[in-house]
């Protein structure tokens, strides 16, 4: 009888292939980064950890054993959704992982812009003493987070410390520790006059794509900062470049963009007004551990006792 399979698409350490193995003792375990070493065995893999694209042709397949994969990434608005629904495939994300990078990244690209942190690197480079005309303090200013997430609620919980007002948008507009006063995405438009500054940590789904153009920011504060760590499509990249032009906002933190690298001939990154990351505000030395640990071997737990993994399951008809 051939074993069941278990595909790890990622090389991991030796201390959680024996935590995977002692919860799958007769499985057969495949893991590693390099295409040789997994391509060959997804047909007959029931759990894989880590999708890539190439899969589609295997993975939905007659022949195909697979049952669930779970994600290496938080965002699943790339992968094709609609045939793991129609194959009943489970999928679960890596949400969650990110939440202390990411929220780490938000808040320094606050106060970078706030105590222009930014241009004082430039000035350093060119050995130029100048003051800058720096004057803000972030303190006991408006924050609106769009997305109260894993992500939205760690960078609320350190926007408190600040003595923050912190202001919440989520779909289902339900209130949360640390959130002040929450509204549901119909009332972003609402919102955004309040906020001193305006942070995206949405996904990226029919419902939130190009979300944020031209009416949202002209309904913004001139001295308000627009903060990206979400997904590049949620917002009309041109739309934002014109409001910065403008002065419609005071300026941005982007870590994502409509096409990713950013194309060199973008007024970004000449903007004295903005701070670029190449998407890297979720890159930590814990991703690793916090994926296996925190979020799939509770879940493989539960798919081995034949109850259904429940960490970041993903809604199909939601997309995330």
């Amino acid at each position: 009888m051939q074993k069941r399979k278990l595909v790890i698409t990622q090389t991991i350490e030796q201390k959680h292939i024996d935590q995977i193995k002692e919860i799958v003792p007769g499985w057969e375990l495949v893991t590693g980064k390099e295409k040789e070493i997994w391509q060959d065995q997804l047909i007959d893999a029931e759990i894989i950890v880590g999708w890539r694209k190439l899969m589609e042709e295997y993975c939905f397949s007659p022949d195909s054993k697979l049952k669930w994969v779970q994600t290496w990434s938080a965002g699943v608005d790339s992968l094709p959704l609609k045939d793991f629904d129609a194959n009943s495939i489970l999928l679960s994300s890596a949400n969650g992982v990110h939440a202390y990078p990411i929220s780490e990244t938000i808040l320094a690209l606050m106060l970078g812009l706030t105590r222009k942190i930014h241009t004082y690197v430039r000035n350093q480079q060119e050995k130029t003493w100048h003051h800058a005309g720096i004057k803000l303090e972030m303190h006991e200013k408006t924050i609106g987070i769009i997305g109260v997430g894993a992500i939205g609620k760690e960078t609320a919980k350190i926007a408190k410390a600040f003595g923050m007002k912190v202001l919440g948008v989520r779909h289902s507009g339900k209130p949360e520790d640390y959130v002040d006063e929450m509204y549901a995405t119909d009332k972003l438009d609402a919102v955004l006059p309040q906020c001193d500054y305006v942070v995206v940590t949405l996904p990226l789904t029919k419902d939130t794509n190009r979300l944020f153009g031209a009416k949202q920011f002209i309904a913004m504060k001139s001295s308000a900062f627009f903060i990206n760590i979400g997904r590049g499509e949620i917002v009309v990249e041109e739309e934002l470049i014109n409001a910065l032009q403008n002065g419609e906002i005071a300026g941005a933190g982007l870590d994502v963009f409509e096409k990713e690298p950013l194309s060199t001939n973008s007024p970004l990154w000449d903007m004295e007004n903005v701070i670029i990351t190449p998407h890297t505000s979720g890159s930590t030395e814990y991703y690793t551990e916090r994926v296996i640990e925190d979020i799939f071997i509770p879940n493989l737990k539960n798919y081995i006792s034949d109850t259904q993994p429940s960490i970041n399951r993903v809604n199909f008809s939601k997309g995330y």
